[in-house]
């Protein structure tokens, strides 16, 4: 069993890397190999829309970080994606990885892979947990449609310093079930 974990924050060791790795550590708790991925420091272009993916069996044709994705992708059983709230979305890196899983859509890739099971972690600053729960759904459906098992969400709200959400053990053992969670959905 192998967990994937992408970190879409460019802050380094900010709450959403926390949330992360404490998700892939319970996903370790209970056997599973893991491994992070910090987005930012990635060269993830932006899809181009070429469609060579549609004509040559899920084979993106740019050339960049996003290929080793990929390959860990195939291999994986499970991944999360982490992401603050910018704008009242997902921050521009976890977008360029999202936009880029367009390659794996309708290839053939559940057939040859299987249905990959995920979860997904939101960081924001707002204290109120309800502000951007229609953003937290749509995404979740956005991976199903594009055939994710979304097994879990987290959110944690009023996190105004990095390293906040260190003090809400409540959030962190959640994130920790998540991951064990995410182990027992394959």
């Amino acid at each position: 069993m192998k967990v994937l974990g992408f970190i879409g924050s460019p802050r380094e060791g900010g709450n959403t890397e926390i949330l992360v790795e404490e998700m892939l550590k319970g996903a370790g708790d209970v056997g599973a190999e893991t491994k992070s991925f910090n987005l930012d420091k990635m060269a993830i272009a932006p899809c181009k829309a070429c469609m060579h993916c549609k004509s040559n069996d899920g084979e993106c044709a740019t050339d960049d970080d996003m290929q080793e994705i990929y390959k860990e992708l195939k291999e994986a059983d499970a991944f999360v994606l982490g992401s603050p709230i910018y704008m009242w979305q997902m921050t521009a890196q976890a977008k360029l990885f999202t936009d880029r899983l367009y390659a794996l859509f309708m290839t053939g890739f559940e057939e040859k892979y299987g249905k990959k099971d995920m979860a997904l972690v939101f960081t924001q600053g707002n204290p109120d947990e309800n502000t951007f729960e229609g953003y937290y759904n749509s995404t979740r459906d956005m991976f199903g449609f594009l055939g994710y098992n979304v097994v879990d969400m987290l959110s944690s709200q009023d996190n105004n310093a990095p390293g906040a959400v260190n003090d809400k053990k409540d959030v962190l053992e959640k994130a920790r079930a998540i991951g064990k969670k995410l182990v027992k959905a394959d």
